[in-house]
């Protein structure tokens, strides 16, 4: 794919599959293939292996290599592939050449969690990765509210296969003041978020955004983007109202249960397992019929 049919599949609902784990503990690759196959007959176009609700940080390399491999291999030319990749930038810089080798169009360069990041850095880390892979299209992950737009701008100019900014400060008017400085129409600018920011983001540039929800329900994903593109706020906002409460669970206690939320939502559908890995945790009983009571509700 070009760099504007790139940009094009980035503003939309952009997925991020979850990793399901078998009873082994490892990788369930029949589950994956399954699940990916049902965002994708949904009518889902972008998704992203290897991102947070993918469990990136639990993976090991040859796991996040798989997933990968699966992800290229089960989406053909069905939907663009954006790949997470991060850590330190040799392995980084690794990710992103095994990700061109299978086959996807782009990278996602996970919020770097060294605990001292310049903005000069931060460029300079963006930069290596994408000088890396100038074919692939490149697409931050900003969750640092000290980033400027100044910085994004700079490493456009540097890279020019720098195409995307998945932006996720939970700051509308902060969002809009980077973007704007950093060139509205330069980059496609992904509220990084999910469905509660969509509206708010969408309304000051955003013309896509991310989604773990999508897994659970794509209709309900794909609900709220046909009312955005239309600029239809009342009928995005009924969306908002349906899953403001999942939403919420998963961003309690600064997104303890983010990833747990939608594999217990995906359990009570049978598609998966709950199985999560440490850092994060199962839910407690009432917190589990919660969620089924929701998923049955968005079935209705």
């Amino acid at each position: 794919m070009d760099h504007s049919s790139l940009r094009a599949a980035l503003a939309d609902v952009v997925a991020i599959p979850v990793t399901p784990f078998g009873a082994d503990g490892g990788v369930d690759r029949d589950t994956y293939r399954a699940l990916l196959g049902r965002l994708l007959d949904s009518g889902v176009r972008a998704v992203t292996p290897n991102g947070n609700t993918g469990e990136f940080y639990t993976l090991t390399p040859d796991e996040r290599r798989l997933v990968t491999e699966l992800t290229v291999e089960g989406t053909g030319d069905r939907a663009a592939v954006l790949v997470g990749v991060g850590h330190d930038v040799p392995t980084a810089t690794a990710a992103a050449r095994h990700a061109r080798a299978a086959g996807a169009g782009m990278v996602m360069v996970h919020q770097p969690v060294h605990p001292y990041v310049s903005r000069d850095g931060w460029v300079d880390y963006h930069r290596e990765i994408a000088d890396a892979v100038p074919e692939l299209g490149v697409v931050p992950y900003v969750r640092n509210p000290l980033l400027d737009g100044a910085a994004i701008a700079r490493l456009g100019e540097l890279c020019p296969n720098v195409i995307g900014v998945k932006y996720a400060v939970p700051d509308a008017a902060r969002f809009a003041a980077v973007a704007r400085d950093a060139g509205l129409d330069r980059f496609v600018w992904i509220a990084g978020l999910a469905e509660l920011y969509a509206p708010s983001y969408w309304a000051m540039g955003a013309t896509g955004f991310t989604s773990g929800l999508v897994n659970v329900s794509p209709e309900v994903s794909l609900a709220m983007l046909r009312a955005l593109r239309a600029g239809d706020y009342p009928a995005a906002l009924r969306v908002w109202e349906r899953v403001r409460r999942f939403e919420d669970l998963r961003a309690a206690d600064q997104a303890a249960n983010n990833v747990t939320v939608v594999k217990e939502a995906l359990a009570a559908l049978g598609l998966c397992r709950r199985d999560v890995r440490p850092p994060s945790r199962l839910l407690p009983e009432p917190r589990r019929a919660e969620i089924a009571d929701m998923v049955k509700e968005w079935d209705a």
